[in-house]
């Protein structure tokens, strides 16, 4: 058995959400962290320095310096499946567009594994927002793991809550340092106290919860579908800005915006009864309203609502939310109104760029609001038509309303 005395995080993905969260808060807690990651310039200078700052961005800045550190390249197979096999824990923070691409690389260091630890379990940090994450890696590593391998018992797929807020670091920032990245000082990980296989890491900062559906929803939709609300309501009406922040300053969309996430909030209630409150879902969106207005973060409408065909995605935060209203029959007219001015977002990055996905999701708009609910969105008319009718009346209302060409 190979030494693994010495407390480990192996984590793929050294993205923002990567270091700034998850990185952190395991190398502040004692451990080791190895961020594997396709990109060989960060993974360099990770292992030249051993160190990278987290600049936390409130009324004065506060520089956390995270030690002990390295990098290892996802292309040096040998090294990342021995990373795996001497690891304590584990983490992905990829992009759920990117997770079918990691699966294989982790089946073979599980085997690894195996071999040379035999019955030691490995749990895995879903850090991604995404829902149902655990099913979609289990079925995955199902189909890359040799059959007869212990999945259940040998791999603890951990979901989470991913509520900090990371903005784009500007162009000069990141000339000046290619590892700094900024954050919030909101430094909660909710994760899935059920699905552990070895003991609770002791960690400030973790947050089990025994219900992890509820809050993945919870994070879904009343924070993704409220940033997401400001960035779609707050483009139309105020192309020229470029802050979250700004879009608050107007406090007649910051009331529509609030309302739209008490609006998803009564979805949530009625769902989870037993977990969440109106009272105390009220308490969340205005605490989250204040973080959102921020203006040392910076975070920027581009950000917030770009890569469309996800946002906009059947099961994401707007569109999951009134799939769910649907099915609960309860209203969802704030929510399906943030989905059609989210068609006519076209905010873009400090060069003037958009993300290239989003140019696909312009092509396919081309001025009918019906196409989009139906192949992004996931709306039938055979399931829901009314939904589809009052969309359309909602997208001929906002060209009159604002010019749209």
């Amino acid at each position: 058995m190979k030494d693994i005395s010495k407390k480990k995080l192996v984590l793929f993905g050294a993205g923002k959400i990567g270091r700034s969260f998850i990185g952190q808060l395991f190398s502040r807690g004692g451990y080791e962290v190895v961020f594997i990651d396709v990109c060989k310039p960060i993974i360099d200078e990770l292992n030249r320095r051993r160190s990278y700052n987290v600049v936390i961005k409130n009324d004065e800045d506060t520089v956390l310096s995270i030690q002990n550190v390295r990098g290892v390249l996802s292309s040096d197979v040998d090294q990342v499946t021995h990373e795996i096999e001497t690891a304590t824990i584990m983490g992905v923070s990829v992009g759920s567009n990117a997770l079918k691409f990691i699966i294989p690389l982790i089946a073979e260091g599980l085997i690894k594994r195996s071999i040379t630890q035999e019955a030691l379990p490995l749990d895995i940090i879903i850090a991604e927002n995404l829902r149902n994450a655990a099913e979609f890696i289990h079925k995955e590593l199902k189909k890359n793991l040799p059959e007869g391998y212990p999945l259940e018992q040998m791999v603890g797929l951990i979901e989470t809550s991913i509520g900090k807020m990371v903005p784009i670091i500007p162009r000069k920032d990141m000339e000046e340092d290619m590892l700094q990245v900024f954050a919030e000082p909101y430094n909660t990980l909710i994760l899935d106290k059920l699905a552990f296989k070895n003991p609770i890491p002791e960690i400030e900062g973790l947050a089990p919860k025994n219900n992890i559906k509820a809050w993945v929803d919870r994070k879904l939709f009343i924070h993704n579908l409220g940033h997401a609300t400001t960035a779609y309501l707050g483009f139309l009406a105020h192309p020229s800005f470029t802050f979250i922040y700004e879009v608050l300053s107007d406090s007649q969309l910051k009331d529509n915006v609030r309302n739209t996430m008490l609006q998803a909030s009564d979805i949530l209630v009625k769902e989870y009864p037993e977990e969440f409150t109106r009272e105390s879902l009220t308490l969340h969106i205005d605490d989250l309203l204040k973080r959102f207005q921020n203006k040392a973060l910076g975070d920027t409408l581009y950000r917030v609502g770009c890569d469309l065909q996800r946002k906009l995605g059947t099961e994401d935060r707007l569109a999951g939310a009134l799939h769910l209203a649907l099915k609960l029959k309860l209203p969802y007219d704030l929510i399906l109104r943030a989905l059609v001015c989210g068609c006519h977002f076209k905010a873009t990055d400090e060069n003037g760029n958009w993300l290239p996905s989003d140019l696909k999701f312009m092509d396919t708009y081309k001025s009918n609001v019906k196409e989009i609910l139906k192949s992004v969105s996931g709306f039938d008319e055979t399931v829901a038509p009314e939904v589809i009718s009052e969309a359309i009346v909602i997208d001929n209302f906002l060209k009159d309303k604002f010019v749209i060409n």
